[in-house]
């Protein structure tokens, strides 16, 4: 245990890691979660990522194996969808200029205390013209280390989601996370966290100006929606952000977690009608 000068700050985040882990349980309890399916590895050559659960859930909610996925995300009868649209085109110039700016004026941040612990910051990735823009809660133990949003075992699956649910490349939409430093321990962010990025989250949403946002998981969704929602309850219905049609869907972490026919059916719909929005 830190003594000294460093007590104060292990104090700190103790007091972050327990209230994290707290609000992941009542989260699933709220969801009516009783247990976790497990994933079998079929492969070592996969690196172990974080998927956003706080460390100190994890004996609670199941440690996901590494490895790729072992099972296709769709439902067999929904499995296939039309021949996938070129690169969006429509008309938005300077949006890249754009989220250079918010980047440059997002800088080596030290905004908040999440800069203490990273390696890299993890601002966004994709087409900066997308349709359809993708936003999850923060940075895993991968995309620390890489500086690229999802590219861990979540990220795998958020790939397939877009690649094999909406035939899209996963280069053609825009992706990027409420926070853009990773937790210690890969815990919830905190709310003054939270707060330190909100501008530049916003100004990403206002530079790429999608058709769509589509929100991964509770946090995300209960942010841009300012309320409180239970993921479950709330996905697959319409909601708006300044003016954008949003779509609420499960996290892929939760999906991995709960790997059932009904959640993947689930996000597919969600996607599904997303896709159908950018395209009206």
């Amino acid at each position: 245990m830190p003594t000294g000068e460093n007590a104060g700050d292990w104090r700190v985040e103790a007091r972050g890691l327990v209230a994290s882990a707290a609000a992941l349980i009542r989260e699933l309890a709220e969801e009516g979660v009783a247990d976790f399916e497990r994933i079998a590895e079929t492969s070592a050559t996969s690196p172990t990522a974080s998927i956003g659960a706080p460390a100190s859930a994890a004996v609670r909610v199941g440690r996901i194996e590494s490895g790729p996925v072992v099972a296709p995300l769709l439902a067999p009868e929904v499995a296939k969808i039309a021949t996938p649209s070129p690169v969006s085109t429509h008309p938005r110039a300077g949006a890249h200029h754009d989220l250079d700016a918010v980047r440059l004026e997002l800088g080596d941040c030290r905004r908040c205390g999440l800069c203490e612990g990273r390696e890299k910051i993890v601002f966004g990735d994709g087409n900066p013209n997308a349709d359809i823009l993708f936003i999850g809660e923060g940075p895993g133990e991968q995309e620390d280390r890489t500086g690229l949003p999802f590219v861990g075992r979540a990220g795998e699956l958020l790939t397939q989601m877009i690649e094999k649910g909406m035939g899209l490349a996963r280069s053609e939409v825009y992706i990027c996370n409420i926070v853009k430093c990773r937790p210690p321990g890969n815990r919830n962010p905190l709310p003054p966290e939270v707060s330190a990025c909100r501008p530049f989250l916003d100004g990403q949403i206002e530079a790429v100006a999608p058709k769509v946002i589509v929100t991964l998981g509770k946090p995300a969704a209960s942010l841009l929606l300012d309320r409180e929602i239970a993921i479950t309850r709330m996905r697959g219905s319409w909601q708006e952000y300044r003016g954008i049609p949003l779509m609420p869907t499960l996290h892929p972490a939760y999906v991995l977690r709960q790997y059932t026919p009904e959640n993947r059916r689930a996000v597919w719909q969600d996607l599904r009608a997303a896709l159908e929005r950018s395209r009206a």
